[in-house]
């Protein structure tokens, strides 16, 4: 079999009713070959989206040219592939119709022979407007459908949304962290497959039952033969070797056979082991030579969601080769507005930060994409776990024959690609759809029934569990058999079975989504009294480094209210409510690019507290993924790492929060600083801890030493100290708590408490002391000392990068060694440091 790919240099493309063609990329989208071409500017800058609306009300034509000659003219099979097409495409080669795509997450495959001919061949893409396309849909429908967060007024279309009729990615519309930016564009690789004889479509490991004794598996090889064939299948793996006789007939047959691999070495998610993966090779052999072969990658793992009942309702937590795991991350979203901008680099800094922060989980969210290809492949290398949702997200869909015919092979297309990737943990049929209907509570969700007639809401409901109690998971389980699928997130389950109800609410059952911090604007205590199951999603937002905002805004732009400012928060009254939080818990900052960095630090505190209410309450609650790691565009959001990649303090507080081993210090019960041990190995460890009061100047106050054993996969409480007995006539706004964890010469884990909140601290103003102590290809190593209590110290650098520890406070005494690793060192040359700036909060007020 011989294959042909496309260069992304021969295309080129138009608006259909212009004449001129420009040179264009594919991969790629409409608004990103516009910019490169000059038509339009930059379209994250200042308020750029406004003016670049129009592009998606047009129709667009891309044009390429393939060579064929007569020998793969003449093959057995002749197949253009398109692995994604952003969404509806009229395709024609030589100007002969041999495809009409209507569904973005799908791949398409089409027999090109009868419009092919030798030489020079013409491939034409005409997307049609996707506004275009659906706004007669919904005129036809007679009435809206929901979708709270699509953005139709920033699109000249009035209140009519239109998002829930296209199989398109939903943020595409509009989030409320993400401009409308309504795309077209070959997205997706193209390529052209010319064969003969037989060749391998598919090779799926079954994982019937895996053990540190004994895998089971069951290998799928699909095939395709022209005509009839005999011959031999082999599969290998890891020096083992299989083989069957086969004898086919033409047209597609699915082989299976049984495959044992004695003592497996077992793919763990990080933190509990090493992610090991096995590379399966199947090839097709015909009288001693190999006509056709594919490989995969997995790895070997039994992985359960455990819904057992007890007596608080019924548990939620993924359980890893017989271990149950504490789920520690975050959500993903897409990491741009127009996905083909994101390079392997861009995924890898992702999925290491992820990794570094101490996470092993990332929920792939339902209002974006079913990612590429490299996003799994990195979490299956580093041990990360994927929460996947199918792509529905805050909206109601439509039910027609032919859009859940569409759905259907959407399923189908995505869980073929994605089953063999060890790190699917389960798949979640949809984002927060059914809280947000809420059928069997007329006064709860959203609201959303209340704009419905008795029969519209019959059939409205019939349609999401068409989709979602019974394509879905059907689909899983054939293609995935044994796969977890839960229906949507978040979701109750008080009857062991799938739920017909849940609320953000609900915290004895399922999974949660809790934001009465943040939306209904509770103070952030409030994370320690609503704690579920299992956390899927929480957040708070802050704003981006002064650098990443001056690369969207003019230094005339700094104010809250400017609006470019408010172009860049999509959050109903975020800057407002970031403002409101802040007047609560810190000081004023001097300026805004002090407020800046001061958002960042309220962030995550606001967060540090909620994952650490998480932990504690183990094995109660098993997952908490905050909302969110990343962003698609330069913005004022809730994530943890910016556009650009660079991490906020939030994602340096959630690395210390996240450890394996670590102390949570609570102290919200009245007249109490209860301290905790919380360990996610697998082995026991014994310690010691040192629990110690210093006032701001690094006096000694009081100090106590007692052995702590932390047994696996637990929280405990290990000591519990009156407020009274610890102040003794101190004053409380002069004094810090410091509880460390000691084994040998080792400090296993440090956390400070304080007895009264950031803005009544009475801070000195420190002076830190930096020392360069080591440099290398990996990064430069700095000693960190201070004379008083240096809260919040801030270190930052021109490179880019990210440091071992930042945002965290030092005290006289407790010098600290931090780290610099550069994002793109040079060649073999480390940073040189002479741009390092060390602050600390009393710089900021």
């Amino acid at each position: 079999m011989s294959q042909i790919f496309f260069e992304p240099e021969n295309w080129q493309f138009k608006a259909v009713h212009e004449q001129d063609w420009l040179p264009a990329r594919v991969p790629g989208c409409v608004h990103k070959d516009l910019e490169r071409n000059g038509i339009i500017a930059e379209p994250f800058y200042r308020r750029n989206e406004l003016d670049q609306q129009w592009i998606d009300k047009q129709d667009w034509e891309y044009e390429g040219c393939f060579q064929l000659s007569e020998q793969e003219l003449n093959a057995a099979g002749l197949e253009l592939v398109f692995d994604g097409l952003d969404t509806y495409a009229d395709v024609y080669v030589n100007g002969v119709p041999v495809l009409s795509a209507n569904n973005m997450f799908r791949t398409w495959r089409i027999n090109i022979k009868p419009a092919a001919k030798p030489g020079t061949n013409r491939l034409t893409v005409y997307l049609r407007s996707p506004i275009a396309e659906d706004l007669p849909k919904l005129e036809k429908l007679g009435y809206h459908l929901m979708a709270n967060n699509e953005q139709p007024e920033t699109g000249g279309l009035g209140d009519k949304r239109v998002s829930m009729f296209a199989r398109k990615a939903p943020y595409h519309y509009g989030w409320d962290w993400g401009p409308r930016f309504v795309t077209s564009g070959i997205w997706r690789e193209v390529r052209l497959a010319a064969w003969s004889g037989s060749r391998i479509r598919d090779v799926f490991i079954r994982q019937d039952e895996v053990t540190p004794e004994m895998a089971r598996l069951t290998a799928q090889v699909e095939v395709e033969a022209a005509t009839s064939w005999e011959g031999m299948l082999r599969l290998e793996a890891d020096g083992q070797l299989w083989e069957q006789s086969v004898e086919l007939a033409a047209g597609v047959t699915v082989l299976e056979f049984g495959l044992k691999i004695a003592r497996p070495r077992l793919w763990w998610c990080r933190g509990l082991g090493n992610p090991e993966l096995y590379t399966f090779e199947a090839s097709l052999w015909v009288d001693g030579g190999r006509q056709a072969d594919a490989s995969v990658v997995t790895g070997l793992r039994s992985m359960k969601l455990v819904r057992r009942k007890d007596v608080y309702g019924c548990g939620f937590y993924v359980e890893l080769n017989g271990v149950p795991v504490f789920a520690k991350g975050a959500n993903h979203i897409p990491n741009d507005s127009f996905i083909t901008e994101v390079t392997v680099e861009r995924y890898r800094h992702e999925i290491v930060s992820a990794a570094e922060a101490n996470m092993n989980m990332l929920r792939v969210w339902g209002g974006g994409i079913y990612e590429q290809q490299i996003f799994y492949e990195l979490c299956d290398q580093y041990g990360i776990l994927v929460w996947q949702d199918f792509m529905f997200a805050c909206s109601m869909y439509p039910g027609s024959k032919e859009f859940l015919d569409n759905i259907a092979l959407e399923a189908e297309d995505n869980i073929r690609r994605l089953r063999n990737h060890p790190c699917i943990a389960l798949w979640c049929g949809n984002n927060e759809i059914d809280m947000a209907w809420a059928h069997y509570d007329e006064s709860g969700g959203w609201g959303w029934k209340q704009h419905y007639s008795p029969e519209q809401r019959v059939m409205l409901w019939a349609d999401y569990t068409a989709i979602f109690n019974r394509i879905l998971p059907e689909a899983v389980e054939k293609f995935a058999p044994g796969a977890a699928y839960w229906p949507s997130s978040p979701l109750t389950d008080e009857t062991g079975g799938i739920s017909q109800h849940s609320t953000y609410l609900t915290m004895g059952s399922g999974d949660m989504h809790y934001w009465g911090v943040w939306h209904a604007v509770e103070v952030f205590e409030e994370y320690n009294r609503h704690v579920g199951r299992f956390m899927s999603e929480y957040g708070f937002q802050s704003f981006p480094e002064y650098r990443t905002v001056r690369a969207f805004a003019e230094e005339s732009d700094m104010s809250l209210e400017s609006p470019v400012m408010l172009a860049h928060q999509r959050s109903n009254n975020g800057n407002d409510l970031i403002k409101q939080y802040m007047d609560i818990y810190m000081k004023e900052p001097k300026d805004f690019p002090a407020f800046l960095v001061m958002s960042q630090i309220l962030q995550a505190e606001a967060v540090r507290m909620a994952i650490e209410a998480h932990r504690r309450r183990m094995p109660y609650c098993m997952g908490t993924l905050y909302w969110q790691i990343n962003d698609c565009w330069p913005v004022a959001s809730w994530a943890g790492i910016d556009y650009y990649g660079r991490w906020k303090a939030l994602h340096y507080y959630a690395k210390r929060s996240y450890q394996d081993l670590a102390i949570s210090i609570d102290g919200t019960v009245g007249g109490f600083v209860n301290v905790y041990l919380i360990s996610d190995l697998s082995e026991p460890v014994s310690a010691l801890l040192e629990i110690s009061l210093h006032d701001f100047a690094g006096q000694l106050l009081m100090r106590t030493v007692q052995p702590a054993t932390a047994a696996p996969h637990i929280s405990g409480m290990v000591s519990s100290l009156t407020v009274s007995g610890l102040l003794k006539g101190h004053d409380p706004a002069s004094v810090v708590l410091v509880a460390r964890l000691l084994q040998d010469d080792m400090v296993l884990d440090c956390k400070e408490h304080y007895f009264a909140g950031m803005k009544e601290l009475k801070l000195p103003v420190p002076t830190i002391r930096v020392e360069l102590i080591g440099s290398g290809g990996a990064g430069n190593q700095y000693r960190l000392e201070c004379d008083v209590l240096a809260k919040q110290v801030w270190l930052s650098v021109e490179e880019e990068g990210f440091f071992t520890d930042n945002f965290f406070d030092l005290l006289p005494g407790y010098p600290k060694t931090v780290e610099f690793r550069p994002l793109q060192p040079e060649d073999g040359a480390a940073p040189t440091g002479r741009s390092l700036t060390v602050r600390s909060i009393t710089d900021l007020i």
